[in-house]
C-alpha cells in the first residue's frame, strides 16, 4: 500500500474514533469521498482490504489503523 493511501487511511481511522469511539466500524470507502477521484487509489485499497486480508465489509477502524501501522 503507497504511503499517501496508508496516511489517508491512519487519519479517517483516527477522526471515526474520535466521532464515534474506539468500537466504531469502517470499509475502504471510508476513505474516499463519494465522487471517486482516484480510482488507482480505490482498487489498492480494495485489494488490501478483500485479497490480501480478506476481510468483511465493516472491521473496526482500531483494527485497520493497527494493521496498517504494522506494515501489513
Amino acid at each position: 500500500m503507497r504511503q499517501v493511501l496508508r496516511d489517508k487511511a491512519i487519519a479517517v481511522c483516527d477522526k471515526k474514533i474520535l466521532m464515534k469511539g474506539d468500537n466504531v466500524g469502517l470499509s475502504f470507502y471510508a476513505f474516499f469521498a463519494n465522487k471517486n477521484e482516484t480510482p488507482e487509489l480505490l482498487m489498492e485499497a480494495a485489494t488490501w482490504w478483500i485479497e490480501t486480508h480478506q476481510l468483511n465489509h465493516f472491521v473496526k477502524a482500531h483494527k485497520i489503523k493497527e494493521m496498517i501501522e504494522k506494515g501489513l
